[in-house]
């Protein structure tokens, strides 16, 4: 298979959706760059992951490495400062009357596309690389496939320069997910997955299980629980 020459920039929160993204492209891209945002998130132990997330796909996998280069953080504190939501705050996780749940925090991805186009913009990258996914998020209004669609429009547009938004995962359910990473990289990968990323939204790594670490209540881990499950009875 070809590589498609243009650089990625990939939104890597250290969790498992984006290092299934990670995976997918450095499989289809010659560069890819990653990129994390400090927004004073209650689960911050994801930023921790990171580092040893990379690190590991770098040695179990030489031909991604070789394709694998810079690491940028951006402190985004602001976000957490105007936001009042069960991810940046000790918050009851809920739904709310609006329809939302209350780990959505507003404008979290606008700006995070913002801020990685421009860094794009500066490292001659225009692929940016997102985990947002209509099935299994479709409660979140800036995870939906119309707004990343209107705002690489935009993107593109307010930079001059052309601008892809690459969502990977936006039609997978978890179990799909899973079943992605396993064809990306085999077990290898998933056990990666497993070991070093974090998706709990309480920030829990006191147990491993199954499907990996977490407080196994919140909804970020039931989902990720019942989609390895899922992927487990099927494979």
């Amino acid at each position: 298979m070809s590589l498609d020459p243009r650089g990625a920039l990939v939104l890597f929160s250290g969790g498992q959706d984006s290092t299934a993204c990670l995976a997918w492209a450095l499989e289809h891209h010659a560069h890819v760059e990653t990129i994390g945002f400090d927004y004073g998130q209650r689960h911050v132990v994801e930023l921790e992951c990171r580092m040893p997330v990379r690190e590991a796909i770098a040695r179990s996998f030489p031909l991604w490495a070789g394709r694998l280069a810079n690491d940028h953080v951006l402190d985004l504190g602001l976000l957490g400062q105007i936001s009042d939501t069960a991810l940046t705050s000790a918050r009851e996780i809920e739904m709310q009357a609006n329809g939302l749940p209350s780990t959505f925090v507003p404008g979290r991805n606008l700006l995070f596309l913002g801020f990685a186009a421009t860094v794009a913009y500066r490292r001659n990258l225009s692929v940016l690389v997102g985990g947002m996914c209509e099935t299994d998020y479709s409660g979140y209004p800036d995870c939906r496939d119309n707004t990343l669609k209107a705002l690489q429009v935009a993107l593109s547009l307010g930079m001059a320069t052309p601008m892809t938004i690459e969502t990977p995962l936006m039609w997978l359910d978890k179990a799909q997910t899973w079943a992605l990473t396993d064809r990306l990289g085999g077990s290898a990968l998933n056990e990666l997955i497993l070991e070093h990323t974090h998706s709990c939204y309480l920030g829990d790594r006191s147990v491993r299980h199954a499907w990996g670490y977490g407080c196994n209540a919140c909804p970020a881990c039931e989902l990720r629980r019942k989609g390895y499950e899922a992927w487990c009875a099927s494979a």
